[in-house]
C-alpha cells in the first residue's frame, strides 16, 4: 500500500502579513496542497493521511465544499483526516455534520475512534480537536486492535498544551505507522513514525525545506521518505561584517547573496562580525533589499581594548575596561559589553581623544 502523509496545511493563513509577498503566500499554500492532491490521484497513491490543521482557523462551508470536491476528485484514493487545534471543531463548527465524499474519512470527535478501509485492509485510528488546547496525553494508551491488516495512527500534538506525546511508548505501541502533525518541522523519528511538518512554511521560524512524507507498507514492513514540496523556503542568511565595510556595501552584498541563493526564498538576515565605530547599519533599508522578513544586527563596534586601557588607565574608560575584565563571563559576552559601553562613551564625549 502506498500512502502520502501531510499535515499543517493551514489553508487561509496569511504569512508575513503586511509584507509585499504576503497575499501571494496565501495563494501558494492552497496551490501546493491542491497540486499534491492531484499528483497523488494521477500516480495511483492508495491513501492520503492529513494529520490536522488543514485550515488556519475554523473553516467556512464554502471552504469545506471546495476541499471535499478536491478530495473526491482523487478517488479511488482514500483520504483520512482530522481537525487540529487551529481548525478545531467548536460548538458551531461547519465540520459538524458535513457530508463528506465516499472516499473521505473524517474523525469528528475528541475521542479515539477507528475506521476500517476494506479495499486497503487497513485500520486507521484517530480523533479530532474539539478545543483549542488538549493537555491530556490522549495517545498514551492507544494500541492497535488484534485484527489482521495494517494499522495506522493519525495524531496531532507533541507539546504540553496540545496532546503531549511519549515518543518511545508510541513507537512501541505496535502500529505499522504513526502519522504525526502539529510540529511544523519535518522529522522522521523511525520508519514507522514521523512528523510530516507543514506542507508550506507558515512563518519566519519555519526555516528549511517543507513538504510531505511518502511511504509504502507491505508485509515486509514500512518504508518512508521526506519529499520537499514547498514553493519557497524561509532561510537564515548570515553576513559577516568587517571594519572597512560601509552601510552601502552591506546593502549591496545582501542583494548579491539573495540573488545567488534564490530570489524566491524569504530571508531572516543576521549581521555578525565587527564594524567601524562610525558605521551604523540600517535594518529598515536592508529589509527592502528583497524578500527579507527580519534583520538582526549582532555586529560589534571594533576597539583595540588593550591600547585604550593603556592610554586611559587612570580615567573612567580605563576603569570601565578593567572592571569588565574582572567580571566572570565568556569572551563573546565580554566583548559585547566592552564594545557597546565604549561606543556609548565615545559618542558621549564626541570621540575618544576629545
Amino acid at each position: 500500500m502506498r500512502f502520502i502523509h501531510m499535515a499543517d496545511i493551514h489553508l487561509g493563513a496569511v504569512p508575513d502579513k503586511g509584507k509585499p509577498w504576503s497575499a501571494k503566500r496565501t495563494e501558494e499554500i492552497e496551490t501546493t496542497f491542491y497540486r499534491l492532491l492531484q499528483e497523488a490521484g494521477h500516480q495511483g497513491v492508495d491513501l492520503v493521511l492529513i494529520a490536522g490543521d488543514v485550515f488556519h482557523r475554523p473553516p467556512t462551508k464554502r471552504e469545506l465544499k471546495e476541499l471535499n470536491y478536491r478530495l473526491e476528485a482523487i478517488a479511488p484514493a482514500q483520504v483520512v483526516m482530522m481537525a487540529g487545534n487551529h481548525d478545531h471543531i467548536g460548538e458551531n463548527s461547519n465540520y459538524r455534520g458535513f457530508p463528506w465524499a465516499e472516499n473521505v474519512h473524517f474523525f469528528s470527535r475528541e475521542q479515539m475512534d477507528v475506521t476500517y478501509i476494506e479495499s486497503l485492509d487497513t485500520w486507521i485510528y484517530g480523533l479530532s480537536y474539539e478545543h483549542r488546547e488538549i493537555k491530556e496525553p490522549l495517545y498514551d494508551r492507544v494500541h492497535p486492535l488484534d485484527k489482521p491488516g495494517y494499522h495506522i495512527l493519525l495524531a496531532h500534538g507533541g507539546d504540553e498544551k496540545h496532546i503531549p506525546v511519549q515518543r518511545k511508548a508510541l513507537m512501541a505501541a505496535g502500529f505499522d505507522y504513526v502519522a504525526l502533525g502539529h510540529i511544523h518541522k519535518p522529522e522522521i523519528i523511525s520508519d514507522k513514525m514521523a512528523y510530516a511538518g507543514a506542507l508550506e512554511p507558515i512563518d519566519r521560524l519555519d526555516m528549511g525545506a517543507r513538504g510531505y512524507i511518502y511511504g509504502e507498507i507491505t508485509n515486509r514492513g514500512t518504508r518512508i521518505q521526506f519529499c520537499p514540496a514547498s514553493c519557497r523556503e524561509y532561510r537564515e542568511m548570515v553576513l559577516e561584517s568587517d571594519t572597512d565595510m560601509t552601510s552601502g556595501e552591506m546593502e549591496q552584498w545582501l542583494q548579491q547573496q539573495i540573488h545567488i541563493e534564490g530570489d524566491k526564498h524569504i530571508y531572516n538576515v543576521v549581521l555578525k562580525g565587527y564594524r567601524d565605530t562610525d558605521i551604523v547599519y540600517q535594518p529598515d533599508r536592508l529589509a527592502r533589499m528583497g524578500n527579507v522578513v527580519s534583520v538582526r544586527d549582532e555586529t560589534l563596534p571594533w576597539f583595540d581594548f588593550e591600547r585604550l586601557y593603556n592610554e586611559n588607565s587612570e580615567n573612567l574608560i580605563g576603569m570601565f575596561i578593567k572592571k569588565v575584565y574582572q567580571m566572570p563571563m565568556d569572551e563573546h559576552r565580554r566583548e559585547q559589553i566592552l564594545s557597546y559601553g565604549l561606543q556609548a562613551m565615545y559618542h558621549g564625549r564626541g570621540g575618544m581623544n576629545s
